[in-house]
């Protein structure tokens, strides 16, 4: 079951997803008088227009797309659902029981066509099917659909057979059929001038065909396989008419001449899914599934397009994420597709493409994408650094099997000046031997880089220079599985395959330190701030080193899959591990314990914490998004206890493309079951002294009562003001009268009433009931909730002269010398002692019962004095030792 907005992480939204394979929709909406182009990404519909609107999320991914005025259709599997304002979904159709790969908005109704050629009308405002129709696969299965304009209540239909039907949808009548050209049609698309239509063929071949007297018009022909999208320019009075192929090349061909124009060779890197001219511009939208979206503008003589705007994320799935400077905006990403790309979490107009790397730039630009030999394999790992980013290079990458480690500028978008690789190696290059970790200094001035043979090299990022290579030949034996350096460039830590982690003078290349590790370790990652070092093992197992002492503090093992990446929060509390078993977890440094865990659908091959630690950020196998997961713990009340060891992992959603709102716990208290707030304890153990946690001034000042009274006393009686109704009272009348006041009656007695003192207070009647029960915390909780005025006047109400009796007076010292055994608010039995004694000392003495009793609450307080005069006596010679010796 999934699980949304649970545990530390929250699933929050994706980046770089533009386009997939679904072709996009591009619709006029005329109250906003602005055409607004949709584009299908996973299970989410972008809306495009000058800014961006995700829209809703679907629960599978969307296989087709169509749009009407009003509405967005998009369909996954068998259920169709249609959008509103971009992002409501407003109905839903089921009917179809196999996967819907065809949809037509058809005035009041929408036309679907699933894979086993069953084609249904629907009513859009009822929901209901209006008609079905089924075709024979064998003899009609319906690849392409289209409403020819002007052709009311009539679809055309095209065949894998080749063949094409007209049909009336609304008698439910095929009207004709079209022989066709013997091969199979792919699209069917409607021409500016009426009864005209461009089919395009499997063969590569273009017709356009005049349906009304089913004569053929023009015939073309592409040598890159199927027509996969059609469009006609309608700007300028141009007849030109655009198709896509499946290498990502577009032609464009112009009617009047019935000839080929011009190509745009490589407008995407895999086949065309879509394309639109804009009407009435000279724009063409087209979109791919190398996850680009670009628009081109024809403005230039030829005739050939130049990309005005686009959005383009990896073509293939990134490999490494990092976070780029401190304030957490940009994060840098590495694909196998050989581009380094940076992508914001503010917004997308911040992405920047940084491009391939290449061995020589010039010569790649001149073949071209697809011939280009020159370009380098994919970046495997990179470090990057934002001081003297403005000066030089802040960016250093090894790439797959390469020897020769590249520089990057990040305030350029572009690769770098320099190409660092060992001076033994420049006039050739070894087959065996490539560069397998990097790091960049903190100041951004040198790079160092572990290769395959064990090697660790340092370069100068300014002028590309070697400026050495730790230990006499190699620093290990075995290849280099990570190197770091620390935040003041003191420490080079290595890491090889034999075992062994090494520690390195940073600019005399001594080593001062070796330990051997348990198993052979497949990466390291420092944490600068703090100096703790994360190692993952062959074996999956992680073991956190402190730099400063050198010694393994923590082991966590728990993974069941290779270890893929690691990342620390930005306060080096929390060290978070992907695996391949699917898992992501988080480990508390301080008390080493597991504090989350869950599971993804597909492994997460790289992980980065924001260095403000708001976001983590994953990379996923055989996925082109990074995903942005939110720390709950800044937001929400997030319990950080350790996970049981028969804990289940639960599986998460990944983020969508629109950002997910946190669900609030608050109110939901039975999903908080495990985050009841710690209550203390009255007393933490029996053995010792507890205080109580009331303020100084209700007890500390009982003795000094009556100096405080006197204190306060006014130096003149208060004078009683004369007494005026706030509203004078009247007689009712016509005439406006006051009242007369009233004489007063000294009728009333003056006797005080005795009955009235001989009252019992609770505090009294507490103090009886205890004589015979022995509890005693019903009058101490009622004495420690009175102020010390209160207190004094319940104490003289014991005495047989206030009212009270011998009985009670003892029942008040039984409650001292329990509140003494048990060793709790022991400021309160001293305070309430100390009064009581003042207030009946003479009593005391003449009372042989509570002399005894007397007596022993003597013996305990002089206990109990003692034991804590011993430990203030051994704090005191430890700090005085202390201070001395620090002296």
């Amino acid at each position: 079951m999934a699980r949304e907005g649970a545990g530390l992480f929250a699933a929050f939204r994706v980046l770089g997803r533009f386009s997939g394979h679904v072709p996009h929709v591009l619709r006029y909406h005329g109250r906003h008088r602005e055409f607004y182009l949709a584009v299908a990404v996973g299970r989410s519909v972008h809306t495009y227009n000058v800014s961006t609107r995700p829209g809703n999320t679907l629960p599978q991914d969307i296989t087709c797309l169509a749009a009407d005025r009003m509405l967005i259709f998009a369909s996954y599997d068998n259920i169709l659902h249609a959008f509103a304002r971009n992002k409501e979904v407003v109905h839903t159709y089921e009917g179809h029981k196999a996967r819907i790969h065809l949809l037509q908005p058809f005035g009041d109704h929408v036309i679907s066509v699933d894979v086993d050629n069953v084609l249904i009308v629907w009513n859009i405002q009822s929901e209901e099917e209006y008609l079905q129709i089924d075709f024979d696969k064998a003899t009609f299965a319906v690849s392409a659909l289209l409403h020819p304009s002007t052709y009311l209540n009539k679809i055309l239909l095209g065949s894998e057979q080749g063949t094409l039907q007209l049909w009336n949808i609304r008698s439910n009548k095929l009207l004709y059929s079209f022989p066709g050209w013997g091969l199979a049609v792919t699209i069917l698309e409607q021409a500016p001038a009426v009864d005209v239509v461009a089919v395009g063929l499997v063969s590569g071949h273009i017709i356009v065909h005049n349906i009304k007297f089913d004569e053929t018009l023009m015939k073309f022909q592409q040598d890159w396989g199927p027509i996969t999208a059609i469009s006609f320019r309608t700007a300028d009075g141009h007849p030109v008419m655009a198709a896509g192929s499946p290498v990502g090349h577009i032609a464009l061909w112009d009617l009047e001449e019935k000839k080929l124009m011009c190509q745009m060779q490589d407008a995407h890197s895999t086949a065309i899914a879509g394309m639109t001219f804009v009407p009435g511009e000279p724009l063409l939208i087209t979109n791919g599934a190398d996850n680009a979206l670009r628009v081109w503008i024809f403005d230039g003589p030829g005739g050939a397009g130049r990309v005005l705007r686009s959005r383009m994320g990896h073509s293939a799935p990134p490999t490494k994420i990092r976070y780029h400077g401190q304030n957490g905006e940009q994060i840098l990403s590495a694909g196998q597709d050989g581009t380094l790309q940076s992508f914001s979490t503010v917004h997308e107009k911040f992405n920047k493409s940084l491009g391939r790397g290449s061995i020589n730039k010039k010569k790649s630009k001149k073949k071209g994408l697809k011939l280009d030999t020159m370009a380098l394999p994919p970046v495997t790992a990179f470090a990057s650094e934002v001081a003297h980013q403005s000066d030089w290079d802040g960016i250093v990458a090894c790439h797959q099997g390469y020897i020769t480690c590249t520089t990057w500028n990040y305030q350029k978008t572009s690769m770098g000046a320099h190409k660092l690789r060992p001076e033994e190696f420049s006039k050739h290059k070894p087959i065996d031997i490539c560069a397998t970790a990097v790091d960049i200094t903190s100041c951004g001035n040198f790079a160092v880089i572990g290769m395959s043979t064990g090697q660790v090299d340092v370069y100068n990022m300014q002028s590309g220079i070697h400026r050495g290579r730790y230990g006499k030949e190699k620093a290990h034996e075995g290849a280099i599985r990570g190197v770091a350096v620390d935040g003041l460039n003191q420490l080079v830590i290595t890491a090889g395959s034999e075992g062994l982690i090494k520690f390195w003078k940073f600019k005399t290349k001594d080593l001062v330190y070796s330990t051997e590790l348990s198993s052979s370790p497949s990466g390291i990652l420092l944490h600068r701030d703090s100096g703790i070092l994360g190692i993952a093992f062959d074996d999956f197992t992680i073991s956190v080193l402190d730099v400063e002492t050198r010694k393994i503090v923590r082991t966590f093992s728990g993974h069941h899959g290779r270890i893929n990446d690691m990342t620390f929060s930005p306060d080096g509390r929390w060290l978070i591990t992907s695996s391949m078993d699917c898992s992501i977890k988080t480990w508390d440094l301080p008390s080493g314990c597991l504090i989350d865990c869950f599971l993804v659908d597909s492994a997460a091959v790289s992980l980065t914490m924001s260095p403000t630690g708001d976001f983590l950020a994953s990379a996923h196998v055989d996925d082109l998004g990074i995903y942005l997961w939110s720390n709950r713990s800044l937001y929400s009340l997030v319990s950080l206890r350790p996970l049981p060891a028969d804990y289940e992992p639960s599986l998460v959603t990944l983020p969508s493309t629109c950002p997910m709102q946190d669900v609030d716990m608050s109110g939901d208290e039975e999903a908080c079951d495990e985050m009841i707030e710690y209550v203390s304890p009255e007393q933490l153990g029996e053995q010792l002294v507890t205080l109580s946690l009331l303020p100084e001034s209700r007890w500390k000042n009982l003795l000094n009562l009556d100096i405080i009274k006197k204190k306060n006393k006014p130096r003149e009686p208060p004078k009683v003001p004369k007494s005026a109704p706030f509203f004078i009272p009247t007689v009712p009348g016509l005439i406006p009268r006051y009242i007369p006041p009233e004489e007063e009656n000294d009728t009333q007695s003056k006797v005080v009433n005795l009955g009235v003192l001989a009252q019992k207070s609770d505090f009294y009647i507490h103090l009886e009931e205890a004589l015979s029960t022995k509890e005693y915390k019903a009058p101490l909780d009622l004495l420690k909730s009175l102020g010390p005025s209160n207190i004094e006047v319940e104490l003289r109400g014991l005495a047989p002269e206030g009212g009270g009796s011998m009985e009670v007076m003892l029942s008040f010292l039984r409650m001292i010398g329990m509140m003494l055994n048990k060793k709790y608010n022991f400021e309160l039995a001293q305070a309430y002692l100390a009064l009581f004694l003042k207030l009946h000392l003479k009593i005391l003495s003449s009372e042989p019962k509570l002399l005894e009793e007397l007596s022993k609450l003597s013996m305990q307080l002089e206990e109990t004095w003692i034991h804590l005069q011993g430990l203030f006596n051994q704090s005191l010679c430890v700090l005085t030792y202390m201070k001395s010796a620090l002296l």
